[in-house]
């Protein structure tokens, strides 16, 4: 593996000691330096071109990337939208321009870029994110069995963690989407009974059911394929079939418009209750017409 190599597998940025333990002599170095490729970002740093940008502010102020900023380090969900300012645990407490600075940083980090460890990114989005974004971040974790729940409450003691806490309340023991756990807050938040992954016979494993009587399926990019969409389709009749109606939701209803959507479903509960989808109450003329 050559200089440029090595770089571009730790994000483009590595630092001095790291490149002289991986066998790289400082006239190596120098040689990269002299052909424009590569550039000392500050003392004992250095960066090649189309360096991962967030990884180069960290090294630059000092910082660990954390909270919103580390989750795709991590592999974490993350709502859409871009987070205000680069998310860092520089340690000092110092303002910085641009720079949303948490707390230290108390776990073990990332063995050589400047990243902070599952525990602490998750500590410090619960404490900083809005309720839905510190959720998918810590739902996902857990889904991905990187910390454990009892792990992060017994970290969040006291009154001031209260909210905190009750976010971890809101994850699911199991979600294969992040639709899924907004889903599932949004509808138990309307007072609805919503269980999750139900096997239903012939159906199969539908995402939620509410209120026992409406099934609800949470659609991803691959049921617009076309297999899948049929597919898909003679679950909608199997469910009828069983006597449970069938709506389908999709990233834009759940992410965008969940108001909508909440909405949707309770006026098709109602509906129910007041028997609009029972049988009519006179026979109509077509099933009498000879």
């Amino acid at each position: 593996m050559d200089l440029l190599d090595f770089l571009r597998n730790r994000r483009g940025v590595a630092k001095a000691t790291d490149l002289n333990k991986a066998g790289f002599s400082d006239r190596a170095l120098a040689r990269a330096l002299e052909s424009g490729l590569v550039s000392r970002l500050k003392r004992g740093i250095y960066v090649a071109k189309g360096a991962d940008p967030d990884v180069v502010a960290a090294f630059r102020a000092n910082g660990r990337l954390t909270c919103v900023s580390a989750a795709r380090f991590h592999g974490l969900w993350t709502l859409p939208g871009d987070p205000e300012g680069l998310h860092l645990s520089c340690g000092n407490g110092l303002p910085r321009s641009g720079v949303v600075n948490h707390a230290p940083c108390i776990h073990p980090v990332h063995p050589f870029l400047p990243i902070a460890g599952a525990a602490d990114v998750l500590l410090h989005a619960l404490r900083c994110q809005p309720e839905l974004e510190a959720l998918v971040l810590v739902q996902s974790a857990v889904s991905q069995a990187l910390v454990t729940l009892e792990f992060l409450r017994a970290k969040l003691p006291g009154n001031r963690n209260g909210r905190a806490r009750a976010i971890l309340d809101l994850v699911l023991p199991r979600a294969d989407s992040l639709l899924e756990v907004l889903a599932h807050t949004h509808f138990v938040r309307a007072g609805l009974r919503v269980l999750m992954h139900v096997q239903l016979p012939g159906v199969g494993e539908v995402d939620c059911l509410v209120n026992d009587c409406l099934v609800i399926e949470l659609d991803g990019g691959t049921h617009l394929e076309a297999k899948q969409v049929k597919k898909d389709q003679y679950r909608n009749n199997a469910s009828i079939r069983g006597g449970r109606l069938v709506l389908r939701y999709y990233y834009s209803d759940v992410v965008h418009n969940p108001e909508r959507m909440v909405a949707e479903v309770l006026a098709v509960l109602a509906s129910r209750e007041a028997g609009h989808f029972g049988p009519p109450r006179s026979r109509p003329d077509w099933l009498t017409a000879s």
